[in-house]
């Protein structure tokens, strides 16, 4: 199993002070000495989202990352024409197509893969051409599980933040339908990620769904390291990961 740490929240506490003073001298947190940071933990990639609007993460964020991180880069981003010329010059080991709006906070719920299907097709094979291998964050339904396979993307990565906030038995129906999902993503030859709101307490039941190769973890372990610092939060997800058999 692989952690993908994404590291936007450390741009988000940036952009609170520093949005009109990017160049000052003083500006922090750093990104780059996040992504480092999150490395020396044991991450296994990298994951920053610059959304089409830079409310976070800036072009030059993704730009450092990519240039001095050596670690595969999950870049994620909207699939609009800006943000696929920025990803063709980014050129990231990995992108992971996301749905945006301007008002929200965090991305609240998956792609509609089904419903834009053709659209996304055209930038999905401009992004693999390119060397990217490109990855759909879809809520766990068979309709788009079978369309990002039917696009050609590699991966999914299924939104878990319905099964994050849930208890009980809706936490049981939201990982029977993770599972169902994972397991006809994999039957497509699709590799099968997970993100959103996966913390060490929900790992247990996560750990039921088949298949999944990948965890992308970025608040928690953000918050986590308010008190530990950032090296000693991704270690400490590594190793919970790792007292598991997935």
């Amino acid at each position: 199993m692989h952690l993908g740490v994404n590291i936007d929240h450390v741009a988000t506490l940036r952009q609170a002070r520093y949005a009109t003073m990017l160049d000052s001298h003083n500006t922090e947190p750093s990104v780059l000495e996040a992504a480092k940071a999150a490395m020396e933990g044991g991450a296994d990639s990298i994951t920053l989202h610059v959304r089409e609007d830079r409310r976070h993460m800036q072009d030059a964020d993704a730009q450092a990352v990519r240039r001095e991180i050596p670690l595969p880069l999950n870049l994620e981003m909207g699939a609009t024409p800006a943000m696929l010329e920025f990803a063709l010059s980014l050129k990231p080991d990995y992108v992971c197509l996301v749905p945006e709006r301007r008002e929200e906070i965090t991305t609240e719920g998956g792609l509609d893969v089904a419903g834009k299907a053709d659209e996304l097709r055209a930038i999905v094979s401009a992004l693999q051409a390119n060397g990217s291998k490109v990855s759909m964050f879809i809520d766990p339904d068979s309709v788009q599980v079978e369309a990002s396979a039917d696009i050609g993307a590699l991966m999914v990565e299924l939104h878990t933040g319905k099964f994050a906030n849930s208890l009980g038995a809706e936490r049981a129906e939201e990982t029977a339908r993770l599972a169902a999902a994972a397991e006809l993503a994999h039957s497509l030859g699709l590799e099968v990620h997970a993100g959103h709101g996966i913390q060490i307490s929900n790992l247990p039941e996560l750990n039921a769904v088949p298949h999944l190769t990948e965890l992308n973890i970025g608040h928690t372990l953000i918050a986590r390291a308010i008190f530990t610092g950032l090296t000693p939060a991704v270690r400490e997800m590594k190793e919970a990961i790792a007292s598991y058999k997935w």
